[in-house]
């Protein structure tokens, strides 16, 4: 499965190699923290996976206020980071995921041949970049196989520096930086009918974002520009319109990747939870696939916090949870 390791490499030259010793040595905690800055606060979410059974969500939490390093201790504290592989999501706008084809070169030179890539492509300068990338599988069975291409990751160091000094002064050990995407793409991961493609859309304050997942890996990604407000707007009128915005985007975006990846049906779209009344119903009338709405019940086990049976809550942990539930196969 698709990994991503966010590591500033410029500003902490040696965090890379030191966060994945890091990383095998803590892999004896069962499970991940996973900690995310919202608008209004801080919010964490704990899971543990059990054998082969649900993934089991051991606790949540949301602090009120800047996310400043004793908030941060402080949620850190009330979910018992230290028993936990501690990760953190970064929020949309503070990094820019891009798709290239891939280079050939050599495992070793795969990010610096990529950085070269990306240098006209960024809205900042690439020497100014944190950079990770994970390949887009391709048709295996294809008479002539297709170009390679990847999701290459790009943060601005002093980001990445400023969130791994705030873990620091928290005291927190942070292991890994995450983004939105392959969160949301986890959850999906865990819902796919076998061979089948699934899309997902979850909103946000800051807007909605479309992932298509197949075989547990991420294909499609996409940031569509229409906010929580206006969806849940008390005029009826602009919030159809945002629903109907949602609704041509998506089937624009789909269409695409059909296109593009005709090798992998999707079977149906499922929406996270969010307050976005009628979107369900919105969306099936005006979609040519099926539209189903999403209950974290049927991907966690909630029995130690049954307070996220309430549709909000589940949207506001959504991808917290998410980020949570990552999952590699380390090398003995």
């Amino acid at each position: 499965m698709q990994a991503l390791h966010i590591i500033n490499d410029s500003e902490f030259p040696s965090l890379e190699q030191d966060c994945m010793r890091l990383f095998r040595k803590a892999n004896k905690k069962q499970g991940w923290l996973a900690l995310a800055v919202h608008r209004d606060g801080l919010v964490g979410a704990a899971v543990r996976r059990a054998g082969g059974g649900m993934p089991v969500v051991v606790g949540v939490g949301f602090l009120q206020g800047e996310a400043g390093p004793e908030t941060l201790a402080r949620l850190g504290a009330e979910l018992d980071a230290s028993s936990f592989q501690l990760s953190h999501l970064l929020g949309n706008g503070h990094y820019q995921l891009l798709t290239v084809d891939s280079p050939n070169v050599a495992p070793d030179e795969l990010r610096t041949a990529v950085r070269w890539r990306l240098k006209d492509m960024l809205d900042f300068h690439v020497d100014d970049a944190t950079i990770d990338v994970f390949d887009i599988p391709v048709d295996k069975g294809a008479a002539v196989r297709p170009q390679q291409t990847m999701f290459a990751v790009a943060a601005r160091n002093s980001v990445i520096g400023a969130r791994q000094r705030l873990f620091e002064e928290a005291k927190l050990a942070l292991e890994v930086i995450d983004i939105p995407e392959m969160a949301q793409r986890n959850i999906s991961a865990l819902l796919e009918t076998e061979g089948r493609g699934l899309a997902m859309l979850s909103v946000a304050e800051d807007g909605a974002l479309l992932t298509v997942s197949h075989g547990g890996e991420l294909y499609l990604a996409r940031r569509i520009d229409v906010p929580l407000e206006l969806l849940t707007h008390a005029d009826i009128e602009r919030r159809h319109g945002g629903f109907d915005r949602i609704a041509l985007e998506l089937q624009r975006s789909l269409d695409h990747f059909e296109r593009q990846f005709s090798f992998v049906s999707v079977a149906r779209l499922l929406l996270a939870p969010s307050p976005a009344d009628g979107l369900e119903a919105y969306l099936s009338s005006n979609l040519y696939i099926a539209v189903d709405q999403l209950d974290l019940a049927s991907v966690f086990d909630l029995g130690a916090v049954p307070a996220l049976a309430d549709k909000g809550l589940q949207h506001r942990y959504f991808l917290a949870l998410g980020a949570a539930l990552r999952h590699e196969e380390l090398l003995p």
